[in-house]
């Protein structure tokens, strides 16, 4: 069953570690079966408060994810988004097609 990282960027804090944060993420996922869906593309925000941005990836299964997300080459570059923006980021489990 597919699984999706999804992360929000509600504010930028720090252009500088974003920038840094890109590089170093794009390294991270060399070798993990992630597929970006959607990243940074127009927003057409229908509820809440503002956010800036979003990105979608999508994972084979949730045991591949969590290993892109808890390997230490992410997990050196997740510093940079954290110092670089107010955000949040969550896996969702996609539906199973039988």
């Amino acid at each position: 069953m597919s699984a999706y990282f999804v992360m929000i960027r509600e504010q930028t804090l720090d252009s500088a570690a974003l920038a840094d944060y890109g590089p170093r993420a794009s390294l991270a996922a060399q070798g993990h079966p992630l597929k970006p869906l959607a990243t940074y593309g127009t927003l057409d925000q229908l509820e809440g408060e503002p956010i800036e941005g979003a990105v979608i990836l999508e994972f084979p299964d949730m045991a591949a994810a969590r290993a892109w997300y808890d390997s230490p080459s992410y997990q050196a570059a997740v510093k940079f988004r954290h110092a670089g923006s107010k955000s949040k980021a969550f896996f969702l489990e996609g539906l199973w097609n039988a």
